[in-house]
């Protein structure tokens, strides 16, 4: 597997998140068929990669509430 540049995305976070800063994610749109996700309070820490149709169908589950709970 080779490494993706992520040196040049545009990081957004979301608007959930506090003012803070808290507990949060943030996501970079700006790759085709991949979802770059990390951590807001660390922003030279690592990234996770997730294939464009994982992460869509992930969130469609968040927004339709049918996410077990463990």
């Amino acid at each position: 597997m080779r490494a993706i540049d992520l040196s040049s995305v545009t990081w957004r976070k979301s608007s959930y998140s506090n003012t803070s800063g808290g507990d949060c994610i943030e996501v970079a749109d700006n790759h085709p068929a991949l979802v770059p996700v990390r951590d807001s309070k660390n922003p030279h820490g690592p990234a996770l990669v997730f294939p464009a149709a994982a992460w869509s169908s992930f969130i469609g589950t968040i927004k339709g509430g049918t996410l077990p709970r463990a």
